[in-house]
């Protein structure tokens, strides 16, 4: 078991620096380093005393991923259609909301709109498979078609609308941002 690999992992989606995890533990950026390298172990209270801070339990810490889920299966997923707005999203992974990226496949009809989405600190990718949209993205507004993709920082209002007089179907996966 690589422990400061994991350590590691549970710092970073906490959103903490070596230095800040230190200053919660008392303990130095420098012996932070040496855990997640591996070239250090930590003693158990040590060690507990990192995860309380991480927020994971030791059960939890020690379980491996063996029962990680990999494949998601077309009947789990969950379909929203939209008519006023003229589209539709399909969630492709059930449990998304509880990872660290969502993947939609939305589909647009003629004249079709997805809602507008206020700034916050979530990443999205976005690959046209068929079609043509239109992000406007704070006040500049980006074209992509079939087998374009566009990745941005939602940090302004954003919003992706159908730019084809046909059906356009996008994937987009968004990171969860954390405010």
């Amino acid at each position: 078991m690589q422990i400061g690999k994991k350590i590691k992992r549970l710092r970073i989606k906490k959103g903490l620096t070596q230095e800040e995890l230190g200053e919660r533990t008392d303990l130095s950026k420098g012996f932070i380093s040496q855990l997640e390298r591996d070239l250090n172990s930590p003693s158990i209270e040590t060690l507990f005393s990192l995860l309380e801070v991480l927020g994971s339990k030791p059960k939890d810490f020690f379980d491996d991923d063996k029962n990680q889920r990999v494949v998601y299966l077309e009947d789990e997923q969950t379909v929203y259609v939209d008519e006023e707005k003229n589209y539709q999203i399909r969630w492709l992974v059930p449990e998304s909301n509880d990872k660290e990226m969502e993947p939609v496949l939305v589909t647009f009809h003629d004249k079709g709109e997805f809602k507008q989405f206020e700034p916050s600190l979530s990443e999205t990718f976005m690959y046209v498979i068929k079609g043509k949209v239109r992000l406007v993205l704070g006040s500049q507004e980006f074209t992509a078609k079939e087998g374009q993709s566009l990745y941005f920082e939602a940090s302004d209002q954003h919003q992706l609308t159908n730019n084809h007089n046909q059906q356009s179907e996008v994937i987009i996966v968004a990171t969860h941002s954390y405010l």
